[in-house]
């Protein structure tokens, strides 16, 4: 009975040599030692479809061979595993020359069986490299656990801060819109722009997610003034403008991209193309394109969505609107892809329509 542990017996090997009478030597000798899945080939052109369809813990190369070497092999072999898991070669060959054996090493192989071999010692080097071969696995499976450990915790984080972001937001929409589902459409509406205009699809989710705490400074604006049904004086304005500032420094100078973006989006939401927003008077490309976007995407969704102080407009008018702004109030670029992508954004506005509005219509 073998001393050898099963774990090893049972790993896979494949002889590779144009000699038939070594492939079945040294399979017969495997076998006889308690291997139980050893495989041979003659062919080195038959080496890549048979790594591909099954790889092994153990390739026994000879060097000498028609149509591929075993450094033909080697370099096949390279190209077709992932970085850091070579898995390893012996080299079976009659040489014994320095300049074979460096080369050899070069391409990849680990150790060598010098032709005739010794049964005792080809079955101790085969069992060494097997072994290492096997705990190397063993490794690498660990740390792919560990990883996808990391990485779904990572991902439960994201999604708690995410969560977080998005009920920060709807509880400022709450402060003048009953349902908060003002945010879901400005914020969908925005996303459509951004890949709209070419921003990765990685920034557009940034934007989703960043686009509902745009008004987040209303929190801090009086209700008296933010809840006031009729025409603001001057004075009151004022003091509405200051949420834009508000938010961002609610918002904080955070390393966090997504905060990052948010900020940048609460205080440069109101600018203007034309250079007449607030509260900077940022002009043209001086706004940052995510404001850009989300002034479209805010101004559209107001204007078609019915209040308890106000009923909205139709999309023909609202769109008329935004068109007639191009180049003043909106980024002539943003609205062009608006306009492209009207189907699209006229459905999210119906899809997530405020529940007043349905049992209104109802």
């Amino acid at each position: 009975m073998s001393s050898v542990p099963e774990h090893i017996l049972s790993a896979r090997l494949l002889v590779v040599d144009d000699n038939i009478t070594n492939v079945m030597l040294l399979t017969k000798l495997l076998q006889a030692e308690g291997y139980t899945d050893v495989e041979g080939i003659t062919d080195p052109r038959e080496f890549k479809a048979k790594w591909e369809a099954r790889p092994y813990d153990l390739v026994l190369l000879d060097i000498r061979m028609p149509h591929i070497d075993g450094y033909g092999v080697m370099e096949q072999l390279k190209a077709m595993v992932e970085v850091g898991d070579y898995p390893p070669v012996m080299v079976l060959t009659a040489q014994t020359d320095n300049e074979t054996k460096l080369k050899a090493l070069e391409y990849g192989a680990q150790d060598f069986l010098h032709k005739p071999f010794d049964r005792v010692e080809a079955l101790t080097r085969i069992r060494n490299l097997v072994e290492v071969r096997l705990l190397h696995k063993q490794v690498r499976n660990q740390n792919e656990i560990l990883e996808e450990r990391v990485r779904e915790r990572t991902r439960e984080l994201e999604e708690t801060r995410l969560e977080v972001v998005r009920r920060l937001g709807t509880a400022a929409e709450y402060k003048d819109n009953e349902t908060g589902m003002h945010v879901v459409r400005m914020s969908k509406v925005a996303k459509v722009l951004a890949q709209a205009v070419g921003m990765s699809d990685e920034d557009a989710n940034l934007l989703l997610a960043a686009a509902p705490m745009h008004d987040i400074g209303k929190i801090g604006i009086p209700d008296v003034v933010l809840l006031k049904p009729g025409r603001l004086t001057p004075e009151e304005r004022v003091i509405m403008e200051t949420h834009a500032q508000i938010g961002a420094e609610i918002l904080g100078d955070h390393e966090w991209p997504l905060m990052q973006m948010a900020r940048t989006v609460a205080i440069t939401h109101h600018e203007k193309w034309n250079g007449k927003g607030y509260p900077k008077g940022l002009e043209g490309e001086e706004i940052p394109l995510v404001g850009r976007i989300v002034a479209v995407a805010d101004v559209f969704d107001a204007l078609t969505s019915t209040r308890p102080y106000k009923e909205g407009w139709p999309v023909e008018k609202a769109v008329n609107l935004i068109r007639e702004e191009a180049g003043q109030h909106f980024d002539p670029g943003v609205v062009e892809k608006f306009l492209e992508h009207l189907d699209e954004i006229v459905r999210i506005t119906h899809e997530h329509r405020e529940s007043f509005e349905a049992e209104k219509k109802g």
